[in-house]
This record gives C-alpha cells, sequence and structure tokens, in this order.
C-alpha cells in the first residue's frame, strides 16, 4: 500500500461536533494494520533528526506519536485536556473553530532545552498545536517542528503557528 491509498482511508464526516464543521476521521486508518503502518513510517520521516523527544496531542495524537517515537526510538510527552494529570507543569487557554479550549503539560517530563516535536492527527486553526508548541517552550524546550497527517489550509492554521516548520503528509 502506498501513502496516497492510506490516507485514502480517511473519512469527512459532515456538521461534527457541530454544525458546519466538517470532521476528518482517522479512525479507518487506525484499524487498517497496513495503512497505519505506512502513514506512521511517513510521518516519522518528517519529524526532525535532531529531536530528543517528542509531544502528542490528546488524543489522536497520542496514537500517531506513540507510533513514530517507537519507529524512532524516542520519548513521547502527553499533552492532556484538563482534568487528566496529577500534577501540572503549565496550562494554555485558546480558540478553537468551535469554541475555546484548555491543554496541560505534566510536572517533570520535559527535560531542560530539549528539541521536541509536536505530533498531531489534523492542522486546522493552529490554536490546538500552537498551545502545545507554547507549553513546551515554558516548560523550557525548544519546539523544533510541527508534523501532522493532514493540514486543512483554508483555516489558516500554518500562519497562526508563527513561523514554525510544519509538515504534514497530506493538504486539503
Amino acid at each position: 500500500m502506498d501513502l496516497d491509498a492510506a490516507l485514502g482511508l480517511l473519512t469527512e464526516v459532515p456538521d461534527f461536533p457541530v454544525p458546519g464543521v466538517l470532521f476528518r476521521d482517522l479512525a479507518p486508518l487506525f484499524a487498517h494494520a497496513e495503512g497505519f503502518r505506512v502513514v506512521t513510517d511517513a510521518l516519522a520521516a518528517t519529524v526532525d533528526p535532531e529531536v530528543d523527544l517528542l509531544a502528542a496531542v490528546e488524543a489522536r495524537g497520542f496514537l500517531l506519536a506513540a507510533a513514530v517515537a517507537h519507529a524512532r526510538g524516542l520519548g513521547v510527552v502527553l499533552v492532556r485536556k484538563p482534568g487528566k494529570l496529577p500534577s501540572v507543569a503549565g496550562r494554555v487557554e485558546y480558540a478553537l473553530e468551535y469554541g475555546t479550549a484548555t491543554l496541560e503539560l505534566p510536572v517533570n517530563v520535559v527535560p531542560p532545552h530539549a528539541r521536541v516535536a509536536v505530533v498531531d492527527d489534523v492542522l486546522a486553526t493552529g490554536g490546538t498545536v500552537g498551545a502545545a508548541c507554547r507549553l513546551l517552550e515554558q516548560a523550557g524546550a525548544v519546539v523544533s517542528g510541527v508534523s501532522v497527517v493532514l493540514e486543512l489550509a483554508a483555516l489558516g492554521g500554518r500562519d497562526a503557528l508563527d513561523g514554525r516548520r510544519v509538515q504534514s503528509l497530506r493538504t486539503a
């Protein structure tokens, strides 16, 4: 299976989670062993070779970053939604295309000056990934780049990331 065929497993769900939003569902890709392997390998190739650690954004980013970390021999920091961590190092509130949300970083998981790449499923407005980058930088990390499966170019997420290195497997 090639990358185009693997990415063809993504589906679109209209009006989810709210009317007017076209949700990109990666569940069929995650359930397809060969497709998931192909996407994991392609995503791993986009990550800066000099990184020390990956940061995974809840929740689909957890799956992707864990697989990429395994492929690259790296550790993973889980950037969580509120109320999931026993000890919080930092918290950032950010805007979504359909509301606001908050992300938190656990205590003592990001070494000072660590080079970290953020891995997530979809780059839309840039709010979620941007918040993850800010959290990591507040903890003393250097964000080396962002790697995503799908970039929704019309929503301007890349522009919202202040010139950060962004790698996407597909742009829609």
